[in-house]
């Protein structure tokens, strides 16, 4: 009996290990705004845009994998624990770190650029 808690122990902490990040807790991959420099102020906006809907649509598929993987562990815990072993890592958690490093780079460029500058009242 004690053999089978200490293996369901290390086995949920392997696996649990593995379990997607909630999108809040994913670092930004640094991009450098030089690439966005012979950017006219339009382009970077337009660009701001579509990056902008990436990183909400990453956003949502890396958070809803997330909870699937909480759900399947705490599922995988309770009545089958061998199971915990083939949760797959297919998160966006990559993608997402990238397409906020170019927004962060977007909105540098725009401030060099002075892009987007208050205008008077």
């Amino acid at each position: 009996m004690k053999t089978a808690i200490a293996a369901l122990s290390l086995g949920a902490s392997f696996v649990l290990g593995a379990c997607a990040t909630s999108s809040n807790q994913v670092s930004t991959n640094y991009v450098s705004p030089l690439k966005y420099s012979s950017y006219s102020c339009q382009d970077i906006e337009y660009e701001m845009r579509e990056i902008e809907s990436r990183v909400n649509q990453l956003t949502g598929q890396q958070d809803q994998k997330a909870r699937n993987d909480r759900i399947a562990t705490g599922v995988g815990v309770v009545l089958f624990w061998p199971a915990l072993f083939f949760l797959a890592s297919d998160d966006v958690k990559n993608e997402l770190a990238t397409a906020k490093g170019e927004y962060e780079a977007l909105e540098e460029a725009a401030r060099r650029k002075e892009c987007f500058r208050n205008e008077p009242e």
